[in-house]
């Protein structure tokens, strides 16, 4: 009787399984690389060197961070590409690709750009993220984690966490907790403060794990190997079988919502991660999707390699 139960509620739920367009569209001087919201304010780093800052609700550009640009061999100016974002405290942090593709970090408060990692500092630094108003974490392509002190100018630790490339790296809800993703299909749970690894998860992805989504004690994954991977808490592991490599995952705050990147269209899957049940289709994209991230359970945003943010909202 309960599973007659359970294959009627999963087949009205396909049913009512819809495709979905965007309800509201961003367009950046660039493309776009990255992108953080909050509150009423939507940050996006671009390849035109600079992070165009939106007001959600006119959809406009409202102000605009310009990155000095690079001078090339044959001095020619060229912009650096803005790869990663984050915002705290009306402190915006800004991840650049400078000379030798080595990167440059700043910090723009108060009408100010100030740079605190210089590119002769040979890093390759993927992501950079606030853990509160003094620390920063950046993570790495070599797979290394450091905690930055901005208040004394010094790194806390500079870990060596794996020998995969680093595919994903992002915090938990009150950021003590980094998750980080491998070209060899695991992902690891690591204390910030400390750098030690807590767990290990590797029973489903066989490949490259390009992004990770982790919130409530879910976590997926996207792979290169066509798997979204679920992690629960006390859960058996598994995993759904796309028919195109996974580059990007989201995750309502629930944990109960995913959203994987699906198809050579580049759409984007809604799916019940409890039950597996896939849901509606947002279509729209037309390049390969890069991030998705959930304001809440109805409504997330979404960007791919061009000059459009997406935003979407859920039946």
């Amino acid at each position: 009787m309960f599973k007659l139960i359970l294959f009627t509620s999963l087949l009205s739920y396909l049913l009512l399984a819809k495709e979905i367009t965007s309800t509201a569209t961003f367009y950046s001087v660039g493309y776009v690389n990255t992108f953080v919201v909050d509150k009423d304010k939507l940050y996006v780093g671009n390849n035109a060197g600079t992070v165009d800052i939106f007001d959600i609700k006119t959809q406009k550009i409202i102000n605009q961070i310009m990155l000095p640009p690079l001078v090339t061999q044959r001095n020619k100016l060229v912009p650096q590409k803005v790869i990663s974002v984050d915002y705290l405290n009306e402190k915006i942090l800004i991840v650049s690709i400078g000379k030798n593709s080595f990167r440059n970090v700043w910090i723009y408060k108060n009408n100010e750009l100030k740079r605190i990692v210089n590119e002769t500092k040979k890093l390759t630094i993927k992501k950079a993220l606030y853990i509160n108003d003094d620390r920063i974490l950046f993570g790495t392509f070599g797979s290394e984690v450091i905690l930055h002190d901005t208040s004394e100018n010094y790194n806390i630790y500079k870990s060596h966490i794996s020998q995969s490339a680093m595919g994903g790296i992002i915090l938990n809800e009150d950021k003590t907790k980094m998750i980080t993703s491998y070209e060899s299909g695991k992902v690891n749970i690591i204390d910030v403060a400390t750098s030690k690894i807590l767990s290990t998860y590797d029973s489903q992805n066989v490949d490259n794990i390009y992004d990770v989504a982790y919130n409530n004690g879910v976590l997926i994954t996207a792979g290169q190997d066509r798997r979204v991977a679920i992690y629960k808490d006390g859960e058996k592991d598994f995993h759904i079988k796309s028919h195109f490599p996974v580059y990007s995952v989201g995750l309502s705050p629930s944990g109960k919502t995913g959203a994987y990147s699906s198809g050579d269209e580049q759409n984007i899957q809604i799916f019940n991660t409890k039950t597996k049940a896939l849901g509606d289709i947002l279509v729209g994209h037309t390049s390969r999707l890069t991030q998705i991230w959930f304001k809440n359970e109805k409504e997330l945003y979404s960007i791919g390699n061009r000059y459009e943010i997406y935003y979407w909202k859920l039946d």
